[in-house]
């Protein structure tokens, strides 16, 4: 892949770059950081770039790398959810260390080349394999740290957090750096009706991310079935314990099936609880109302301008990629932010939601990524596309990433070193 314009190393100015407010500037580009951000003239020489858009290196905050790359050995039998919990479940038997960090770290690189700087990752936490996943999760994170940073967060069912079991995951998560995560169904159930028990189960789960002082991210009505109403129950969760970290919840399908008292109730909650929202706009439109014969009624994704209009944070993010859970994704996250554009209307007006795979996400992970201000690493995505119209209608794959102001190789992995893998 070889990008659509030269850039030399060391300091230098990038004249006349379109940036994500539409707003024309030249950059000043020093020791690997922004050094200054000009009016367009400012720059005497330096790299013109016609106008081409300038974005800050995205940050991926909802990710399964673990189960990546597994679509050859372990295709969808229907395309359903049940039906991906159970192929990921049959395919559990081939997840030795070597097979998750072959998978894991091809899609670092395809993630790298397209210009992620961050990502969190959820990875699949059941015992006994639970032990390779989060190592092999913590010698990616220190092998990859110059290039990505990387965050893990546990996922299981909400009730594989009780007693002993609870236990010893929330330990590993804490002796491994990571975020506590469940999913907010229990085991060998669909996202549906909410248990008897579920207030009490979400309490221990939060309980135990206290205790060790952990974030928590957590799968939210993954679902078109308006009887699964976790999302208010997980708000009142918050703020009836008072948890200090950092808290997302992701998906939030069913709440735009809802009536719009219940949507607005709901809303006010998670801003009250000072919530954070991910959406995954391509994984809940490839799950969502799947019924073989029938085209989708709904498109299965979140009140992402509703949330937005009531201060909450809202991300975009990648979610699956070629398992199961979506057959698709090439972990680039302006595929994503371009689907999510067409998806959810989000291009009146277009510039607030381009920070929704940077700034913002970057926020959530408290890390310093996802801007373009004075100060601030030269982690830029250099497009051709002079504005939104352009830069949404072709799939910018001439892109220049600059990492600390210096142009990477954007050379994607092939395939094919994946096979040895895929045999079964």
């Amino acid at each position: 892949m070889s990008g659509w314009i030269d850039i030399p190393s060391g300091e230098l100015w990038l004249a006349n770059a379109t940036l994500s407010t539409q707003v024309r500037a030249d950059l000043h580009i020093a020791a690997g950081r922004i050094a200054a951000i000009a009016p367009p003239g400012t720059a005497e020489g330096g790299v013109d770039l016609r106008g081409g858009m300038v974005l800050p290196c995205f940050v991926d905050v909802h990710t399964h790398l673990d189960k990546s790359h597994i679509w050859p050995r372990a295709p969808n039998p229907d395309g359903t959810f049940i039906g991906a919990l159970a192929a990921v479940r049959a395919d559990h038997a081939h997840w030795s260390a070597a097979d998750m960090r072959a998978r894991f770290e091809f899609g670092l690189r395809c993630a790298h080349a397209y210009g992620t700087a961050a990502i969190r990752t959820h990875l699949d936490t059941y015992f006994p394999h639970a032990i390779d996943t989060w190592a092999v999760f913590r010698k990616l994170r220190d092998d990859w740290a110059a290039r990505i940073t990387l965050q893990g967060v546990s996922i299981a069912p909400l009730d594989h957090f009780a007693g002993d079991n609870g236990t010893r995951i929330a330990d590993l998560v804490a002796d491994s750096g990571g975020i506590l995560g469940c999913v907010t169904r229990f085991a060998e159930a669909d996202h549906g009706a909410i248990p008897a028990d579920f207030d009490d189960r979400l309490d221990g789960f939060f309980q135990l991310a206290a205790e060790r002082g952990l974030d928590a991210d957590l799968h939210v009505d993954e679902t078109g079935d308006t009887r699964a109403a976790a999302l208010p129950r997980i708000a009142r969760a918050v703020l009836r314990g008072k948890l200090r970290g950092r808290v997302q919840v992701g998906h939030c399908c069913s709440l735009s099936r809802m009536d719009e008292r219940t949507i607005m109730a709901t809303i006010g909650l998670v801003a009250e609880a000072e919530l954070a929202v991910v959406a995954l706009p391509m994984c809940n439109m490839y799950l969502q109302d799947r019924v073989p014969g029938r085209t989708p009624r709904w498109r299965g994704i979140t009140l992402l301008h509703e949330f937005a209009a009531a201060g909450v944070p809202v991300s975009l993010a990648s979610d699956n990629c070629r398992d199961p859970f979506f057959a698709f994704g090439d972990h680039d996250m302006w595929e994503v932010f371009r689907e999510a554009v067409r998806i959810a209307h989000l291009d009146y007006p277009i510039a607030r939601w381009a920070d929704a795979s940077a700034a913002v996400p970057a926020s959530v992970m408290g890390i310093e990524a996802g801007q373009i201000t004075v100060g601030a690493p030269a982690d830029l995505v250099l497009f051709r596309g002079r504005d939104y119209s352009e830069a949404l209608s072709r799939g910018q794959h001439d892109r220049v990433v600059l990492r600390r102001g210096r142009a990477i190789d954007a050379t994607l992995p092939d395939y094919a070193v994946l096979d040895a893998l895929m045999q079964g």
